[in-house]
């Protein structure tokens, strides 16, 4: 803030409203003079301080501020000075210590200095509640953050207050500008007349005064030259605009709108007058030059909104100077002959006074452009770049005349290409402003030309709102630029409609519409064939042109999904999709391909599903959304139109399309988004009855499997008792199922008739094969227990398992049968079974686990899928709560199986297979590389079923060590998977989650040291190695940044590769060289996840296995001094690990406490490294010492017995050092040195800190 030299500034910071009673220090007191009663003594003025009625009032002798301020008068430099109150209090001491005199001030004195101020703020104040106290803002700062006024009468009071008093007036905006700026220091300010112009270049410094521990900045704000000083550890993080929460947010609102109002009340008065325009953009430009933060941030901000309120005032001068410039051509053809008007004089003046405010309004834009902007574009800030794009985007939006030229827009150019997310997306929506104008974009040529390239390729930016705004802006270039996109751009551009981010898929599938798809007039298109669906033909079979063309056809539900905000109209018109798809060739000759067909049943059926359900398709979209009452309602109509339509409609595309199984599986999806009551309601049961006549036939014609699936689902919606027709058709389902297990009989008697027991026929197999399909496909949605078909395909499971003589088309779908007939039985149990029923179905359980085992061997791998879901099935039963039940039934897998899984998982998963070097033509390969994907896709049912049964118990999370040895290799292609299990299972078992990582990295060490010669050494340098400790790291990533969470999984990690690494450890004493020792490189990546108690505890650990002293000459030990380094991260024991003498003389519990390089009261002199090295067991206790008679006796006394119930092993006295097989006790010492200081070090300014790890992670 600013004030005058000799009145004490008692201002509250911002985050309190504490009354602080201390003066203005003398150091900053050289000259100064004071204003009475609003008058000037001199040339120069001050602004009076700051009144608070909640501030107390100080005395100070007048007579004294009289001497004082005569004496301040014998140089011409007048200074104005404001001190905050929460400058540190050993700055301000040293600060006192510079003069020898200090000023006082009474109160007369001091309420004579308000006057002035009273008089221009009163109306200004505004009142507000903070405590149950009333609390008046007197300051600009306090008014605006408040917002309780009209920003227009805060202006008007402040613009009066200048016209009676500018130099006052303009201080109070000054200090505005400062306190915004976050600032809480001291500002003083001197005259700029009374300075040479070397003088002023001298003083225009920021820098660092050591002496005082405060940082100066001096720069010019005209006509006074003005110091900022501020406590050195000033929060550079913390000011007004980057504070979070509603109340700053409306504060940066506010600061914006002061500025344009201010601009906008005095364009008509004293923004011309030379003075203020002047000392503000000097102020501004000052301020955005400093290397602190805040002053840059504030400043800029300032500068480019003062700037966005200049450029509306040019405007509106240009367009009162045509005015002028208009009635002065007209009333000088008026007049005639050479008479003189006074009017055209007038009128002359006018227009020479708007042409020298348009002049004065360029000077002030191009000040602040070339004094802020230009520096401040590329700051470091991504906060401040950003605003200086968004603004410069206005300008050329507001006033295209002066700034829409290639000397403004290639700023925005280079910036699209900044590495922050933010500043690219300001330039984008900036370009978005401009382009959406026609007017202006053919002023843009150079620029679209230059920059196209870099626009195009931003829909793949990273930043998900990038994207989408870089899409939106490609829709504006090309609605209004002709050409400026090339085919292969738009042909680039499309296939974002299939991206899984629904926003950036939605812009893509509106440029997609408008682009491709909706021409002009297309709803005028009439065709003389194409009937009252001309329009809606053309766009669909645009569409069906676009999909085949893309070569993306599993996607049709993403490109419906994103089409679908923009081209509903035509998605939903399914009368003329269906029409199209029953036309005959003689009614139109260009009948549609069977590819056409194909894709429209497709878009049929997406289009149907995303009207019903009303959310996006799977891995679009997190969850379901939140469906409107509006949204609720169309999505209503839309069940009720497709209904309607399609109970009509359906049977006949099914006898249509009845022998094609692609097209047959996609319609009978249809009928489960029927709102089935329309059947009994409009009386169409008719429709029904031919419907299900459809499905009979499709289902005894195909043995596919997703006919099958679909038919039975039909079935199973149709049969839902709660609806009117479910009757009429499990009628229709009984008498499919007899006919379904006659065929299925009779083939079954037939193949046990035989002499050999065996079919060789191949027709005979084929015919097999489709009947236990079809009634594997209804057995899994319907109960066909009283067919008893358990035991037919049960014998057939046992003769394979005693001859191994049946085919693989046979053994499969009877293996789904008795799967799904186990299953019904389990769902049938009641309340109160027999026991004799539960131990018959109990042992079926197990003899069909057995069988599944037997069948693993087999290529198709769906023997391993059935025996995942059936041993999670079993193990999370729960009978309908029958205990004794569960416990008849329940079945967890034993070790013999357990094994066989994991190897099946091994040979079908992660085996690699050798690819063999062909060379394929481009069918063949895309052919390839589809085979790879699908086989891919069976790769990760196979883990994933396996992950299921590790993350629920089902087999020992230890098994996962196997799986997670291939995290690094595989990340591509199964990461996801393996790390949602590595989440799940810590989520389970933190302690059990961190032994099964530290297993895994434990035995890829052993591994790695068995392919090692012994002779030679570890080789850190090995590749084998170096992914080790890669897979170390990704581990340690998945613990996030939470380090309270993961505190007990990390500190078993460290305990047991402690453990691991000192296993086997051999000599004299324990020095001989441990086998493992370089493991403890592979657990120093899990360091950085440890608390710093947490380091010392594993720290102490350490020490329990090594001997005392213990050479650390060779490099064979260097593993143990990196672990330790770890270990010590971020303390400054850190520089004495290594000795000048090469000994390690390791830390005792009671010397690891941190060394303070700040102490309380005083400083250590400077050392050199060797110095430090050597004295640093002195520096230690010294630092130890220091530390324990500063803290609290009543919080060391509390903290101990809190670490000697929770953490036994920490407390001195009964801590033991193991040392291979022999024990060490360390000497005891007293609770009042030994203890403090262990108390001391685990007590950090951590969060949760006060969590202890359990003592059972370190249990001795």
């Amino acid at each position: 803030m600013i004030a005058e030299p000799n009145a004490a500034s008692n201002l509250p910071s911002q985050k309190e409203n504490a009354v602080h009673d201390e003066t203005v220090p003398e150091s900053a007191v050289q000259n100064g003079s004071c204003v009475r009663n609003g008058n000037l003594k001199t040339s120069v003025v001050c602004l009076p301080c700051e009144r608070r009625r909640r501030a107390s009032v100080l005395a100070v002798c007048s007579s004294e501020i009289t001497a004082a301020t005569e004496k301040c008068l014998v140089g011409s430099t007048q200074l104005f000075r404001s001190y905050f109150p929460v400058m540190p209090s050993y700055a301000y001491d040293l600060l006192l210590k510079k003069k020898k005199f200090k000023l006082r001030e009474k109160r007369k004195v001091r309420e004579q200095r308000e006057n002035v101020r009273r008089n221009s703020s009163s109306s200004r104040r505004v009142s507000r509640l903070q405590n149950g106290e009333v609390v008046e803002a007197v300051t600009l700062f306090e008014v605006v953050s408040m917002g309780k006024q009209a920003m227009q009468s805060v202006v008007d009071d402040w613009v009066e207050a200048y016209k009676q008093d500018r130099n006052v007036a303009l201080l109070d905006l000054i200090n505005f500008f400062i306190q915004c700026s976050g600032c809480q220091g001291m500002v003083t300010a001197e005259m700029f007349q009374s300075l040479q112009k070397n003088d002023v270049m001298q003083k225009m410094t920021e820098n660092f005064d050591e002496e005082t521990g405060l940082q100066y900045k001096k720069f010019v704000a005209y006509p006074w030259i003005l110091t900022v000083t501020w406590p050195v550890d000033m929060d550079n993080e913390d000011y007004p605009l980057i504070r979070t929460g509603p109340y700053w947010k409306k504060f940066k609102a506010n600061f914006c709108e002061f500025i344009a109002v201010l601009v906008q009340q005095c364009q008509c008065s004293i923004l011309y007058d030379s003075y203020l325009m002047d000392t503000i953009i000097s102020l501004l430009t000052g301020l955005a030059d400093s290397m602190v933060r805040a002053f840059r941030h504030t400043s800029t901000l300032a500068a480019m909104k003062l700037l966005t309120a200049v450029v509306s005032v040019h405007l509106n001068l240009d367009v009162n100077k045509h005015n002028a410039q208009r009635l002065y051509e007209v009333e000088k053809r008026r007049i005639s002959g050479k008479r003189t008007n006074y009017r055209l004089d007038q009128l002359e003046r006018k227009r020479k006074e708007y042409e020298h405010k348009l002049l004065e309004i360029q000077n002030m834009m191009n000040a602040i452009f070339k004094g802020t902007f230009l520096n401040r574009y590329r700051d470091v800030i991504p906060e401040i770049r950003a605003t200086c794009i968004e603004e410069i985007g206005s300008w050329i939006k507001t006033y295209p005349d002066a700034f829409l030229n290639d000397s403004y827009l290639k700023y925005i150019g280079w910036m699209l290409y900044d590495k922050q997310a933010e500043v690219r997306l300001k330039c984008l929506l900036g370009l978005q402003g401009i382009y959406s104008r026609k007017e202006l974009v053919s002023r843009m040529d150079l620029f679209t030309s230059r920059f196209k390239d870099r626009i195009v390729s931003m829909p793949l930016d990273k930043d998900h709102e990038v994207a989408v705004q870089a899409m939106k802006l490609l829709m504006l270039m090309s609605q209004n630029c002709e050409d400026v996109l090339s085919a292969e751009d738009c042909e680039t551009l499309y296939q974002f409609v299939y991206t899984t981010h629904r926003p950036l898929a939605v812009a893509a599938g509106e440029f997609l519409y408008k682009r491709l798809l909706s021409h002009e007039g297309d709803e005028e298109i009439q065709p003389k064939r194409g009937g009252k669906f001309g329009a809606s033909t053309d766009q669909l079979k645009r569409l069906i042109r676009f999909f085949l063309e893309s070569e993306l056809h599993k996607h049709v539900a993403y490109l419906i999904d994103s089409l679908w905000d923009w081209a509903g109209k035509f998605l939903k018109d399914w009368e003329c999709m269906t029409a199209l798809l029953l036309k005959n060739a003689e009614e139109d000759g260009e009948e549609l391909s069977d590819a056409h067909e194909s894709v429209l049943i497709e878009i049929i059926l997406a289009t149907v599903r995303e009207a019903a359900e009303g959310h996006p398709p799977v891995g679009r979209g997190a969850a379901k959304k939140i469906l409107s009452v509006k949204e609720k309602k169309i999505q209503l109509e839309d069940c009720m139109k497709i209904t309607e339509h399609f109970i009509m409609v359906l049977p006949q595309l099914l006898a249509k399309y009845s022998t094609d199984a692609q097209k047959v599986a996609n319609l009978l999806q249809i009928p489960q988004y029927y709102d089935l009551d329309v059947y009994s309601t409009g009386h169409l049961e008719k429709h029904l009855d031919a419907l299900l006549r459809e499905v009979k036939d499709i289902v005894t014609k195909h043995s596919d499997i997703s006919v099958l699936e679909a038919s039975s689902r039909t079935y199973y919606v149709l049969c839902n008792e709660e609806i009117a027709i479910s009757s009429q058709v499990d009628c229709a389902r009984t008498q499919l199922i007899d006919e379904l297990m006659g065929q299925l009989n009779q083939l079954l008697d037939g193949f046990w008739q035989k002499e050999e027991g065996f079919c060789t026929d191949a027709g005979e197999i084929s015919r097999m094969h489709s009947a236990l399909r079809r009634v594997a496909a209804f057995h899994n949605a319907h109960n066909l227990t009283k067919w008893n078909l358990y035991d037919k395909t049960l014998r057939l499971l046992v003769f394979e398992m005693e001859h191994g003589s049946l085919p693989v088309l046979m053994i499969l779908p009877a293996l789904q049968c008795t799967y799904f007939s186990l299953l019904w039985q389990l769902a049938a149990i009641s309340e109160n079974p027999p026991k004799e029923t539960l131990f018959a179905l109990g042992r079926e359980l197990r003899r069909f686990c057995q069988i599944c085992m037997r069948f693993l061997h087999h290529k198709e791998k769906d023997a391993f899928m059935i025996l995942c879901d059936w041993l999670l099935i079993l193990s999370h039963q729960d009978s309908n709560n029958n205990e004794e039940a569960v416990g008849l039934l329940d079945y967890l897998p034993s070790t013999p199986l357990q094994e066989k899984l994991l190897l099946f998982i091994q040979e079908h998963v992660f085996m690699e297979e050798e690819e063999e070097s062909k060379d394929l033509t481009e069918d063949e390969e895309r052919q390839d590389e589809s085979c790879k994907l699908d086989d891919l896709h069976k790769k990760r049912s196979l883990l994933a079923a396996y992950c299921k049964l590790i993350v629920y118990n089902v087999v020992e999370m230890t098994a996962a060590a196997e799986i997670y040895k291939h995290y690094v290799k595989t990340y591509n292609d199964f990461g996801d998977i393996i790390k949602e299990t590595l989440s799940r299972t810590r989520h389970n078992n933190k302690i059990q989650s961190a032994k099964t990582l530290i297993l895994c990295l434990q035995q890829l060490f052993q591994r790695h040291a068995e392919s090692q010669d012994s002779s030679s050494g570890m080789d850190f340098s090995s590749a084998s190695f170096t992914n080790m400790k890669e897979l170390a790291r990704r581990f340690s990533l998945t613990f996030g940044w939470d380090q309270v969470k993961s505190r007990e999984s990390v500190a078993m990690i460290h305990k047991e590769g402690i453990e691991f690494a000192f296993q086997g450890a051999t000599g004299v004493d324990g020095k001989c060289l441990p086998p493992n020792l370089s493991f403890l490189l592979i657990i120093s990546e899990f360091s950085n996840k440890l608390l710093k108690p947490d380091k010392r505890l594993v720290y102490a650990y350490l020490q329990r296995y090594i001997a005392e002293p213990l050479p650390c000459r060779g490099d064979e030990w260097q593993p143990l001094i990196w672990y330790r380094n770890s270990l010590l991260a971020n303390e400054d024991e850190e520089s004495s690990v290594l000795g000048g003498s090469g000994e390690w003389s390791p830390m005792g519990t009671s010397k690891m406490s941190s060394f303070k390089r700040k102490l309380s009261n005083g400083s250590l002199p400077d050392t050199s490294q060797t110095e430090a090295a050597s004295k640093a067991p002195a520096l230690q206790r010294a630092s130890q010492l220091a530390s324990a008679t500063g803290k609290s006796r009543k919080r060391l006394k509390s903290r101990e017995t809190h670490l000697q119930e929770h953490l036994p092993f920490l407390c001195p006295g009964g801590l033991r050092r193991r040392c291979c097989k022999d024990e060490i006790k360390t000497e005891d010492v007293s609770e009042e040195g030994q203890a403090e200081d262990v108390i001391e070090d685990v007590d950090v300014d951590v969060v949760g800190a006060d969590q202890v790890i359990p003592a059972r992670v370190f249990e001795l």
